[in-house]
């Protein structure tokens, strides 16, 4: 809360004075039929017209030429709404759930246990995030969020021009048989020929998961096929020895990272996964 109130923007406030012809004795500000006192002091007979008038307000105030914005309450109560549901956003709607999971498999496969710990994979699983949805943000903050805090646009427009760049991103991602799949659920009739923004948020956003969580797996699954050849191998070197009480991934584990880093693994691993989003 004391971030936000640091944060918020200072509001500049200017008056101008313009002189009347009749003299300096009638100064307000802006001009003559913008004035906001209804009637001149003193011209009041009896109490009932005194509440009428408006005698010491003088002074016209003009806030970003004319259009208003969000109150602050208002607006530190839509910021926190925001902070709320951004980690499901980031977490669903972003390039984050397939990166997670392939680095989950990939310290599965190598069988390192904690080795990267979860706050490392989860901060490297961010930033790429962050490498790969720049554009996105980018498109987002020029065609939403500066023509709503200009005035230009209000807020119904301003979350349909947020929202396009997201679907835009999650469209090529997805697989149209999860689509076809969520809108016979909902029994919605879609051709290819109605294009993308004919597709509901609501269909769009879950078909875009499962894809995300099918296409994780599919390279999960590519980067566990080398490890356990060498798991196999291992395990078949110790029981020709007769070593069966000997746990092969034990004796496996050292090759398995020699083999990691001989092959440069990790520039393998990350490169190749955010490829797949270009």
């Amino acid at each position: 809360m004391v971030g936000i109130l640091c944060i918020y923007p200072a509001i500049d406030v200017h008056a101008e004075q313009v002189i009347r012809e009749e003299g300096i004795g009638s100064q307000l500000t802006d001009t003559t039929e913008d004035r906001t006192n209804i009637r001149e002091p003193g011209e009041t007979d009896d109490a009932d017209e005194l509440k009428e008038l408006n005698i010491a307000n003088t002074v016209t105030i003009t806030y970003d030429n004319g259009n208003g914005e969000l109150n602050g309450a208002l607006r530190i109560l839509i910021t926190l709404t925001l902070i709320a549901l951004a980690p499901m956003l980031i977490l669903l709607m972003t390039s984050f759930t397939r990166i997670i999971i392939v680095m989950h498999f990939t310290r599965n496969a190598l069988n390192t246990q904690t080795a990267p710990p979860n706050q490392v994979i989860i901060g490297l699983a961010l930033f790429l995030t962050f490498f790969i949805m720049t554009p996105t943000i980018n498109t987002i903050r020029t065609e939403a969020l500066v023509p709503f805090d200009a005035g230009q646009i209000d807020q119904a427009e301003a979350l349909q021009r947020a929202v396009k760049p997201l679907r835009d991103f999650m469209y090529p991602q997805t697989q149209m048989k999860d689509v076809r799949m969520f809108l016979d659920i909902a029994q919605i009739e879609w051709t290819e020929e109605d294009g993308v923004d004919a597709i509901p948020s609501s269909v769009l956003i879950p078909s875009f998961i499962v894809s995300e969580l099918r296409t994780a797996f599919i390279i999960g699954f590519l980067i566990y096929v080398p490890f356990i050849v060498i798991d196999m191998v291992v395990a078949s070197a110790l029981m020709s020895m007769g070593m069966m009480m000997l746990p092969p991934t034990t004796i496996s584990m050292p090759f398995k990272i020699l083999l990691f880093v001989l092959a440069d693994g990790w520039n393998l691993v990350i490169g190749n996964v955010v490829r797949t989003f270009y």
